[in-house]
């Protein structure tokens, strides 16, 4: 198993995780919660797929993506105390699953030969449209609706990313340290209140 590949199941484990999370505070069903912990986990790269043309998309044809996304549900349940311990569970785990597919999403747009602004476009629906999908099904206000620094840590990441890759073309190093970037920005802006606000002066 090549390190990508785990990146990417690891990814679709700590979404799942935090889709499955979200469905127990809501009070969902279990087949509500697992359908939650599958949107969450594969919608953003779902819709990747779809828009570069790479169908069927990639959960569909590895089955060890649903066989993980189906892990989280009794994970969830069984482990849920422990889980919230983790630093308000929730946010922990949508904040890896942000880092972890702004860079996967971009790194397989570029490896289809489309350009990098293509890709960082690409990386950013990756990592947030699962999450956005969530909470329009469980009545939230989308993370990348608010004035949270949340898409914004992506494109940050995502730069950072094509940054190494022009200078240090292939370093192992270049994945780790961009998912490290978006994590850092995204965990500093929750816990130092940083937004960027939009409200339009009216003369």
């Amino acid at each position: 198993m090549n390190f990508i590949y785990f990146c990417d199941l690891f990814g679709t484990l700590v979404f799942a995780i935090s889709g499955v999370l979200v469905a127990i505070e809501k009070k969902f069903d279990l087949i509500g919660a697992i359908i939650i912990g599958i949107v969450t986990a594969v919608g953003g790269g779902t819709l990747r797929d779809v828009l570069i043309g790479e169908t069927p998309v990639g959960w569909m044809k590895d089955l060890n993506y649903l066989y993980v996304i189906f892990s989280a549900v009794p994970l969830c349940f069984f482990f849920q105390k422990t889980i919230q311990k983790l630093r308000k569970g929730i946010f922990l785990f949508d904040t890896i699953g942000i880092g972890l597919f702004t860079i996967l999403g971009l790194q397989k747009t570029l490896g289809i030969g489309l350009s990098p602004l293509v890709a960082v476009m690409m990386g950013i629906v990756s990592a947030v449209f699962g999450g956005v999908i969530r909470d329009v099904l469980t009545n939230e206000i989308p993370l990348i609706f608010r004035k949270e620094i949340y898409a914004s840590a992506c494109l940050v990441g995502a730069l950072v990313f094509l940054g190494l890759e022009y200078f240090f073309a292939g370093a192992f190093s270049n994945i780790p340290i961009a998912i490290l970037v978006v994590i850092i920005i995204r965990y500093l802006a929750v816990m130092r209140n940083w937004g960027i606000p939009f409200e339009p002066k009216t003369w």
